[in-house]
């Protein structure tokens, strides 16, 4: 096994550091190229269209973070195998990612398709935008085959130990989708469906390049032919990780798509700025996820190899690095938030109701970031459980309700409805913390 790819030995600051980065980059062009749709259609089209693409997206967002929930769970098992050494493990555990996911991805292609205009209903989409929603659904469903194949193979290569190959696949993406982007949105008119289309052209030529390079290259463990058939209890494995991780991002996308229910019933103003926010924000959490995936992969290598100690010290520095771009987010959006939400509109009633947003909402870039690198650390022990647990609770009992409160007794107002976020993320890190020292307890007991 190339030693370059062992999570388990040398400083681990640096090791979390040179893995996360290039997640991190991953990510950040993820996000750039959904944030590049809104604004190239900004610069063709006006509100309508605007909101379209912002509503998409957000069904988009939520079932690529299902899947990459999903897709944790080869991540966790095959990091567990490498650092055990068992190579054997490994491969059969790439086997069965396989298999379990293209029938994952044929029956959500299939069911979502169908399912595009009751989806576009349940949003309550303004009525203006609901035609070019629908036809952006339907293109970016048809992809569903290409983002389940990107994020498995991805997940592959990060349990080995290896988050730089990822990080090419999606900016050849990237490019791709931008160039689109201004061809089928700005030359051809196309719209909502124009931005949809660039996404799923550029997925596409994404999963090519990474079916080609994993063909070649070496991940420190040989997967035959063999290897691909359904083993039931490596399925299990995968699936006990990456359910709960799953169910728990889908939780939250639903929690955020509830409170764009909540502003798409005051209008359109409101549905385009919190549309608009949702994307900065996710471009702000992009630090926290990317960490929380790489102190998963480097907590499933350690705990394989039988080094606890490792793993904890990575959650430390990740806590660390978390939170200190949590608080500059939150400064930054105090003060300068139009330099953010300008980038996606020129319309002065929306630019205005966005800032007040997104200066409420920002809070939440420091809290996320706490429970973000705690949830890392669970999957990575296998105790996924304890991050849809956590979770759930803050849904339940303070994000949902605190948002409708907020838009009932605050109607004219966004910032109150954006505390309910950080409010949940707060009741997240508690929950946390209070797991985290209860196990540590225990171990010491033991």
């Amino acid at each position: 096994m190339r030693e370059k790819h062992s999570l388990t030995e040398g400083s681990v600051g640096q090791n979390l550091l040179w893995f996360a980065l290039p997640y991190l980059l991953s990510c950040f062009m993820q996000t750039f190229y959904g944030m590049a749709d809104l604004f190239v259609v900004g610069l063709y089209n006006g509100s309508k269209t605007t909101t379209a693409v912002a509503i998409g997206s957000q069904v988009i967002h939520m079932l690529t973070v299902i899947i990459v929930g999903f897709a944790m769970g080869t991540t966790v098992r095959i990091g567990r195998s490498v650092g055990a050494g068992d190579k054997k493990a490994a491969s059969l555990a790439v086997g069965t990612s396989v298999l379990l996911f293209t029938g994952l991805a044929a029956v959500l292609t299939v069911l979502l398709v169908l399912l595009a205009f009751p989806i576009t209903r349940v949003m309550m989409t303004p009525k203006e935008a609901v035609e070019e929603t629908v036809s952006y659904l339907r293109i970016c469903f048809a992809g569903i085959p290409f983002i389940t194949a990107y994020n498995v193979i991805s997940s592959i290569f990060r349990g080995a130990g290896d988050s730089k190959r990822p990080m090419y696949f999606v900016g050849i993406a990237c490019g791709v989708n931008i160039f689109l982007d201004f061809l089928f949105i700005g030359t051809f008119h196309m719209g909502a469906a124009g931005a949809a289309l660039g996404t799923v052209c550029g997925q596409g030529v994404s999963v090519a390049a990474a079916l080609l390079v994993m063909g070649r290259c070496d991940l420190g463990f040989q997967v035959t032919k063999k290897d691909f058939g359904f083993q039931r209890e490596m399925a299990s494995d995968i699936l006990k990780v990456g359910m709960p991780i799953a169910l728990q991002d889908g939780l939250i996308q639903i929690a955020f798509i509830v409170i764009t229910v909540i502003a798409n019933s005051r209008g359109l103003i409101d549905s385009a700025s919190v549309g608009i926010v949702e994307k900065i924000i996710s471009f702000m959490f992009l630090v926290p996820s990317a960490f929380l995936s790489a102190i998963s992969a480097i907590t499933a290598q350690n705990m394989g190899a039988g080094k606890p100690g490792r793993a904890r010290q990575t959650l430390k520095y990740g806590l660390l690095i978390t939170m200190g771009w949590g608080i500059f987010c939150a400064l930054y959006s105090q003060f300068l938030p139009q330099t953010l939400v300008g980038l996606f509109t020129r319309d002065a009633m929306v630019l205005l109701a966005g800032c007040t947003y997104l200066r409420s909402y920002s809070f939440d870039c420091f809290f996320a970031g706490i429970h973000f690198c705690f949830s890392g650390y669970f999957c990575g022990a296998q105790k996924s459980g304890i991050s849809f647990l956590h979770n759930i609770v803050s849904i339940l009992l303070v994000r949902i309700p605190g948002a409708y409160l907020a838009s009932v007794y605050f109607p004219e107002n966004l910032y109150p409805m954006g505390l309910a976020a950080p409010a949940g993320s707060l009741l997240s890190g508690v929950i946390c913390v209070l797991f985290y020292l209860y196990y540590r307890k225990k171990y010491r007991a033991e």
